[in-house]
């Protein structure tokens, strides 16, 4: 049996969903592969909840009637049913639960709506028509991220008719950790590095090897568990992608603003350009930020991909694919992704890393002052001709903190420090405390007292709270 691991705030809200005596509709959503399917049937073993789930089919409106019918006999016994159609048969279990609380889960909801015309109509009537009587707990489940939060829209048939919504994200660092928490903290970086928060992709790492063995097990090898996993995600929700694999890996080699992504990528023009980013952002691959201290400046808007894997296979295996296919998986590992990996890749998701620790710690309360602003800021130095972004700053009532994120082998020192602070204090920053990161730890012999430090060891051991 697999350890099911966090997602308790979730739990707590389904059960909750599941005691009412009401008759209830829930909309699950999030991208594929993140732990919906798990989730409800976690619920549902839990709660002992009597229902069906049910798997959606890409085929005929009939096919899916025939399924669930039959499945429906399996589960409590009936003989064999005939419907006329989809209609029939959910109205059928609407009147079964006026009896007795019943679940009804229909994963991958999408795929039924596309097949059945107009099924959000249809159950919406139904639910109209049993309220007050009926006791079923519909979950309506899918991966399709827009086409989910367009049964949320005002337009749609089913506003106001859902009574729990649940977007579940993929997990943040110190969840994803709890799938290998034999490794050190820094592999840990490592593995959340290439992995990120996706439970499926996590479950699949080995304890027992090494981080650089994992990588080339699951992803780098001809014919590996994770090779196509990135394609064929993209490739289901986008259809024809010729612009996005060529914005990804514009986004993966580090350019972020429009117009590098833009002269970088070959795409044709703006527009292509902006409908692909619109669809990525909506997918929840791609996120779009504003330096905290400039948001409304469109200038200073940058774009980042939010998924790590996604990052690791357009930066690496993308980039260099033909020199793949002829090369041995450690080898091809050795020299086009171990350096650059350690000392860019991880480097820059180890701010990541640090940035999510912040707002758990924000949000347990464990900060000296609550902050309501995390994230870039921009400062432009015209006299001297520079400018640029700090990547971790906070604001709070009293000002900005500035923080450094170092994934580096060799401790911190008090030059090191004075170095960073004196740069800030250049910029004008309205600046009062310096936080620090550190992956080795620190040598220092004075402590100043607007500094605060933290090393890997903080990051993993901080309780998990909500």
């Amino acid at each position: 049996v697999t350890m099911f691991i966090g997602r308790k705030e979730e739990l707590a809200r389904l059960t909750e969903m599941y005691q009412s005596p009401q008759q209830e509709v829930v909309l699950i959503y999030g991208r594929r592969r993140v732990g919906k399917s798990e989730l409800i049937k976690q619920f549902l073993q839990r709660c002992q909840a009597e229902g069906i789930y049910y798997q959606c089919k890409r085929t005929t409106e009939m096919n899916n009637v025939e399924s669930l019918s039959a499945l429906f006999s399996d589960v409590y016994g009936y003989p064999p049913l005939a419907f006329q159609g989809l209609e029939a048969l959910l109205d059928f279990f609407f009147r079964q639960a006026c009896q007795k609380k019943q679940v009804l889960v229909l994963d991958e909801y999408p795929y039924l709506r596309q097949t059945v015309k107009g099924l959000d109509s249809i159950l919406q009537s139904l639910i109209d028509k049993y309220r007050g009587q009926s006791q079923l707990k519909l979950i309506l489940c899918g991966s399709f991220v827009d086409t989910m939060k367009s049964l949320l829209l005002e337009e749609n048939p089913l506003y106001g008719r859902l009574t729990l919504t649940i977007h579940l994200h993929p997990m943040d660092y110190l969840e994803a950790a709890q799938f290998y928490p034999a490794f050190s903290a820094a592999d840990k970086v490592r593995l959340y590095s290439v992995f990120g928060g996706i439970p499926y992709y996590n479950q699949l790492i080995d304890e027992t090897k090494s981080v650089r063995d994992n990588i080339i097990r699951l992803l780098v090898e001809t014919g590996a568990r994770l090779e196509n996993e990135v394609q064929m995600y993209l490739l289901g929700e986008l259809g024809k992608f010729v612009n996005a694999n060529e914005a990804f890996e514009a986004l993966a080699r580090g350019f972020h603003r429009y117009k590098d992504i833009l002269s970088q990528s070959h795409i044709s023009s703006g527009p292509a350009l902006a409908e692909v980013l619109k669809r990525l952002i909506l997918m929840e691959l791609v996120v779009k930020t504003a330096p905290i201290n400039d948001a409304k400046n469109a200038r200073k808007t940058s774009y980042r991909i939010a998924d790590n894997m996604a990052c690791f296979y357009y930066r690496y295996l993308f980039r260099y694919s033909s020199q793949r296919q002829i090369m041995a998986a450690d080898a091809f590992y050795d020299r086009y992704i171990a350096a650059d990996f350690e000392e860019q890749l991880v480097p820059h998701c180890f701010e990541d890393i640090c940035r999510q620790f912040l707002i758990r710690q924000n949000r347990c309360g464990n900060l000296p002052e609550i902050f309501d602003a995390i994230g870039k800021y921009y400062y432009d130095l015209p006299k001297e001709h520079r400018n640029g972004e700090f990547d971790v700053v906070t604001h709070d009532a009293k000002g900005y903190i500035f923080y450094e994120a170092k994934f580096r082998q060799t401790p911190l020192t008090e030059a090191m420090l004075e170095t960073d602070i004196r740069q800030v204090r250049q910029t004008g920053m309205d600046c009062y405390r310096y936080g620090f990161f550190s992956r080795a730890g620190y040598d220092l012999k004075k402590i100043r007292t607007d500094v605060v430090l933290y090393t890997l060891d903080d990051l993993y051991t901080c309780k998990i709270c909500k």
